[in-house]
């Protein structure tokens, strides 16, 4: 994939409807690479989708490349947008000394957020198709780099950081590391295998009541586990 140049229309800049069209061809494009791969979707075929000519295309993003690189950067800015206020939450909480409650809202924050991404959104499952193709080495990999530079190290640290807390251990701690994929393993399985996660329920898909079950249910189990971690009361923190 070549370097492209940027937008002749910057994501931030234009009308209104400009915006929306723009938004329009990232979001078909996402689909599109997501189902067929990059050199499967044909620009001709995202205008379709997307409702525009394929000069309308071109006059956004030039190329397939920039389409590319605009969904790329579209997703992880999306997401490090709907992170951000509990990213804020465990800054504050982080400051706070010895308020563990606060420490353990932060943290189940970030997991409401998280399933709120994987469950609720309808564009989801276009997403994990686009970067997953990505981690299979199918396609370059623009966005699944940018999400773990921007987003994933950053929510990675700071969850570490509140579960020392919590737990009263290091970050290094092996057993602080196993507890934290343990928590998140609850989610993965909805990321990654959510036909079997349907078939297990007995459910033809996750709509919104069946989305806040799970989500709430997840919670619950998140936080009974914490609590049940927690450091001793009056237990020194570690430096």
């Amino acid at each position: 994939m070549t370097q492209t140049k940027r937008p002749r229309h910057p994501p931030a800049g234009g009308y209104a409807r400009g915006d929306e069209t723009r938004q329009r061809i990232i979001n078909a494009a996402i689909k599109l690479f997501g189902e067929h791969g990059f050199a499967g979707a044909s620009t001709r075929d995202i205008a379709t989708a997307a409702g525009v000519n394929a000069p309308a295309l071109q006059y956004y993003f030039e190329n397939k490349e920039g389409v590319y690189q605009a969904c790329a950067e579209y997703i992880t800015s999306d997401l490090k947008a709907r992170f951000a206020p509990a990213m804020q939450q465990a800054r504050d909480a982080l400051k706070g000394e010895g308020d563990t409650d606060a420490l353990i809202d932060a943290f189940i924050g970030i997991q409401a957020v998280t399933l709120d991404t994987v469950l609720m959104q309808p564009f989801a499952s276009s997403r994990r198709l686009f970067i997953a193709r990505e981690l299979a080495d199918e396609e370059p990999a623009m966005a699944s780099k940018l999400l773990h530079r921007r987003l994933k190290q950053p929510l990675n640290k700071m969850t570490i950081a509140l579960l020392s807390r919590i737990l009263g251990t290091g970050p290094n701690d092996p057993v602080l590391r196993i507890r934290l994929l343990a928590v998140k393993g609850q989610i993965m399985p909805f990321y990654h295998l959510p036909n079997a996660c349907l078939d297990m329920l007995g459910w033809k898909e996750i709509d919104v009541s069946k989305g806040a079950l799970l989500k709430a249910t997840i919670l619950d189990q998140t936080r009974t586990l914490l609590q049940a971690w927690r450091v001793t009361p009056g237990a020194n923190h570690p430096a």
